[in-house]
């Protein structure tokens, strides 16, 4: 059995599990791709935000997992086969580059938290710069999210959550004609408020 058969297996199981416990709310679904290569950029509240993702799109999503969680052998191995990879916070870590453009290239979903940790407050944090850098080198598209507790700063049991899809950015949007650190923080910044678009719309809505 392939690794993208086991994910499909396992959202199947656990999706209406997990509902139980999360209630979710989606909005701008529309704005989601039904196939091809992209970005999926989200801010960062929780550990269980990549479930959250996960529950919500019907194709696999590839994320970037810190280091720290392969460690553990039981729980590495099974982060590995439903699609997480390591990468070296804090660093350039080149391999999980090369990853993560290999699997943009093939045509997956990759999916980013753009600001690299995650916010004990709720605010928007500083944006990395692997998204805009990842979405030039391989022309991917990229989707923003904002998943955002209704009560409070932290996903709870039992609480709504609202997971809201902003429209597409394309490569060309983020106007990164060079490699300099001025353009890639700049075309960050520009992913970024697209984040806080979604934010702004989220809390306007009731």
């Amino acid at each position: 059995m392939g690794i993208s058969n086991i994910y499909k297996v396992v959202k199947v199981i656990f999706t209406p599990i997990l509902s139980i416990f999360f209630k979710i709310e989606v909005r701008g679904a529309e704005n989601i791709p039904f196939s091809g290569r992209f970005l999926l950029c989200s801010n960062h509240i929780s550990n269980v935000d990549p479930i959250l993702l996960a529950m919500v799109l019907k194709r696999q999503i590839f994320f970037m997992a810190k280091e720290e969680l392969f460690r553990n052998k039981i729980l590495g191995k099974i982060i590995k086969v439903l699609g997480a990879f390591p990468v070296k916070r804090g660093k350039g870590d080149f391999s999980a580059l090369n990853t993560a453009q290999n699997i943009l290239k093939n045509g997956n979903i990759l999916g980013i938290f753009i600001e690299g940790t995650r916010s004990t407050t709720g605010e928007l944090l500083k944006p990395k710069s692997g998204a805009a850098i990842l979405s030039s080198e391989t022309y991917s598209k990229i989707v923003p999210v904002f998943i955002r507790p209704v009560a409070g700063n932290r996903v709870k049991l039992f609480r709504k959550v609202i997971v809201s899809f902003g429209k597409t950015v394309y490569p060309e949007d983020l106007n990164l004609k060079d490699q300099r650190g001025t353009s890639i923080r700049a075309a960050s910044r520009f992913i970024m408020s697209k984040i806080t678009e979604l934010k702004d719309k989220s809390y306007s809505q009731v």
